[in-house]
């Protein structure tokens, strides 16, 4: 046998144990922590390529906005410089109406200007 006694031998099982399980819950641990730690880098990353996406789109948008701004301003000033060309020729056209026929002009105004008076007098 032994020098050891089963008493002695269980206690050194049991001290191996121990340590056994102590150093299986430190490599535990340490690979727990790499786990995490290697998660949050990857969060980091997807964090990141996240926002540059937004931003691209963000400029994507802005852009596409900006271009149908642009759009409608070039319409808007299309649509104001034919409005003050109509203006200009039905201005230019009473005129000469007004030239070319003064009295029919004048009658035409007072018959007008009478037709108004009566409607608002109401």
């Amino acid at each position: 046998m032994s020098d050891e006694t089963p008493s002695n031998e269980s206690k050194s099982n049991l001290e191996s144990a121990k340590t056994h399980a102590h150093e299986a819950a430190d490599a535990a641990k340490s690979n727990l922590k790499n786990a995490v730690d290697q998660s949050k880098e990857h969060l980091k990353q997807a964090a990141g390529d996240l926002r540059a996406a937004a931003e691209a789109k963000a400029r994507e948008l802005r852009d596409a906005a900006e271009s149908k701004a642009e759009e409608f301003r070039d319409r808007a000033d299309q649509f104001r410089g034919e409005a003050t060309a109509r203006v200009r020729t039905l201005q230019e056209d009473g005129e000469e109406y007004i030239r070319t026929k003064p009295l029919k002009a004048i009658m035409i105004a007072l018959g007008a200007g009478f037709l108004l008076g009566v409607t608002f007098r109401r």
